[in-house]
């Protein structure tokens, strides 16, 4: 008993020492990474583990916090189980902001939808309510329904939303309840919303319930111009929302005028005259129909016989030829910008092959220029990426190379341990180049003035007794002729062919754009000079240093003759070459000379 309990001690403490060896490897391991490049770890921004991580397995193999209790609330889907609260509980439990951002809130966004789909109700039904025969005692109990329900939206804006909205004064966003208040109850928009909501139903039990008393409803026009602002920020293809938008201020004359033709020929009596509707069919359709021959001036209409009709069918005339130029000015404009950008892309390849042709280019060097445009335009949607970023603050462009850039560059093993603001400042300095197939990158011998970084596609680097042989590929975050960045003395010239594989898009750091951002850091730039030499040395090692196979000697070197005999020698020659080494030295310098 006393052997087996030492041996169970003696497992027990081998066992701790190997998991204490282990995490002293670990640990020295993060420290030399950090010490390597402090981006990379940092004890500052490590998580902290959460209470569930750290929660121990209980006897049977499961977490105490994995049992269901009995007020959690579980939900089965794909073989998992999913924890969730009721709705109501979270309905209960959510709180509406005290301030509310009206360019990035989307919560925002979708309640000027309904702002919108409660004014577009008014705009549309109250002229068709007031001039066709469609509200009627059975069923007015429908419309005041959908008229009060949108007359809360309205309220609800005013008193929830409209009150709560950040404004900027002197330069600061001010979130304060009190203000943003004051703010609202100061602007041209809280009297016109005010004004949309004039309670003039009261006169409904004098007059009766005339849609023509909703007419204010129509006034809360500031809010649907405020959501189109919002929708076209957030979308990506505004110019298709903007053609519908302009198709609708069409349809929207269109039914205007249907309603007010019904009006006319109710005034005059229907089917009175040829001009008037007749009554028959669908009322809404056929005066819709003649309005779209009217506004559009098509013709073939019947000639109106009073003069009620004749003033009436001018004022239609004029109105619909106005009307109609301004959509089409419209509409033109819409269509114009969205398609701005593949303008600008036709015109640049027409002059690009205008002069080509001009200069009498070689086709093949033609179509390659025009796969080139093709390449660039489809992939990045614009030939020049720069042109968009200069419009940007200097603060902006750094934050969008940040996001594209810095992943990549940080990998790379010059830039390691170099001051971040250092690299930051050389992202901005990138420059995105599209190489075809089987384009050269960079070519043997030539004096290296820039690193590569690849984007997107594959490079190939060459290399063998003809210059063909690929020796390695390099894909998508690869980089290479970073060396060439700060070589010196003859150290920056290529040492391969680098051809583009496929098509290839590689962002392009130059030597001087490097020097300059150096010049500020000069700590960064003594490391990279270190770096340099040394990635230099290594590449510079024959191949035996290196461990691999050397070429065999035919006639071995002579070993060098050791010190303590040389000294020995000296002696030797002081005393005037007397005795047997000074005979051993007149011996040497025979075979010297015999060898030689």
């Amino acid at each position: 008993r006393l052997g087996s309990a030492t041996s169970l001690s003696s497992a027990f403490i081998n066992t701790r020492l190997q998991e204490l060896v282990r995490l002293f490897k670990e640990r020295t391991e993060k420290v030399k990474e950090k010490l390597i490049d402090p981006d990379v770890t940092s004890d500052d921004e490590s998580p902290v583990a959460s209470p569930a991580a750290a929660q121990v397995p209980a006897p049977g193999g499961e977490l105490e916090g994995d049992k269901p209790s009995g007020d959690d609330h579980y939900c089965e889907m794909l073989c998992c189980t999913f924890k969730y609260r009721p709705w109501l509980d979270r309905l209960k439990s959510y709180q509406f902001p005290s301030s509310i951002d009206p360019l990035t809130n989307l919560m925002y966004v979708l309640w000027l939808f309904f702002v919108v789909m409660a004014w577009n109700w008014n705009c549309w039904l109250i002229p068709v309510r007031w001039a066709f025969p469609y509200q009627t005692p059975a069923n007015i109990h429908y419309w005041l329904l959908v008229d009060y329900l949108c007359d809360l939206i309205y309220l609800l804006d005013m008193l929830i939303f409209q009150t709560r909205l950040q404004f900027v004064q002197g330069g600061d966003i001010i979130t304060d309840k009190k203000a943003m208040k004051e703010n609202y109850l100061r602007s041209q928009r809280f009297k016109m919303d005010v004004l949309c909501l004039l309670p003039l139903d009261f006169f409904y039990f004098k007059v009766g319930v005339n849609p023509l008393l909703r007419f204010p409803r129509c006034l809360k026009y500031m809010a649907f111009f405020e959501f189109n602002n919002r929708l076209e920020a957030i979308l990506t293809k505004a110019y298709i929302y903007r053609v519908i938008r302009t198709t609708a201020y069409l349809l929207y004359s269109l039914h205007v005028n249907s309603c007010l033709y019904y009006w006319a020929s109710a005034y005059e009596g229907l089917g009175s005259t040829t001009w008037v509707y007749d009554g028959e069919g669908n009322s809404y359709i056929r005066c819709y129909y003649w309005a779209v021959k009217t506004l559009i001036t098509i013709g073939g209409l019947p000639d109106p016989k009073t003069l009620f009709e004749i003033v009436f069918q001018l004022l239609n005339y004029f109105t619909g030829v106005f009307a109609f130029s301004v959509m089409i000015g419209q509409m033109r404009d819409v269509v114009g910008a969205a398609t701005a950008g593949q303008t600008y892309y036709r015109s640049c390849m027409d002059s690009t092959i205008k002069y080509m042709n001009f200069y009498k280019i070689p086709k093949t060097v033609q179509n390659r220029v025009k796969t080139w445009y093709e390449y660039t335009w489809h992939s990045q949607g614009m030939l020049d990426e720069s042109e968009l970023l200069v419009q940007l603050p200097d603060k902006m462009r750094l934050d969008i190379a940040i996001d594209v850039n810095y992943n990549i560059v940080s990998k790379v093993a010059l830039f390691q341990g170099c001051d971040r603001q250092m690299i930051f400042d050389m992202l901005k300095r990138l420059r995105s180049v599209v190489y075809l197939p089987n384009d050269y990158v960079c070519k043997k011998g030539e004096i290296g003035r820039e690193m590569y970084i690849i984007q997107a596609g594959q490079v190939q680097v060459l290399g063998g007794p003809d210059g063909k042989s690929v020796l390695v590929t390099l894909k998508a975050g690869s980089v290479f002729g970073e060396i060439s960045l700060l070589a010196a003395g003859g150290g920056n010239r290529r040492t391969a062919n680098v051809v583009a594989h496929g098509f290839a898009n590689l962002f392009i750091l130059e030597k001087k754009d490097l020097n300059e951002i150096l010049v500020h850091y000069p700590e960064s730039q003594k490391l990279l000079r270190k770096k340099a030499k040394k990635m230099l040395k290594n590449n510079s090692k024959p191949k035996d240093e290196k461990g691999g196979p050397a070429d065999p000697l035919v006639i071995p070197p002579k070993a060098e003759t050791p010190k303590l005999f040389k000294a020995a020698l000296a002696a030797t020659g002081r005393m005037g070459g007397k005795g047997p080494l000074g005979r051993l030295r007149w011996r040497l310098k025979e075979l010297r000379a015999m060898q030689e």
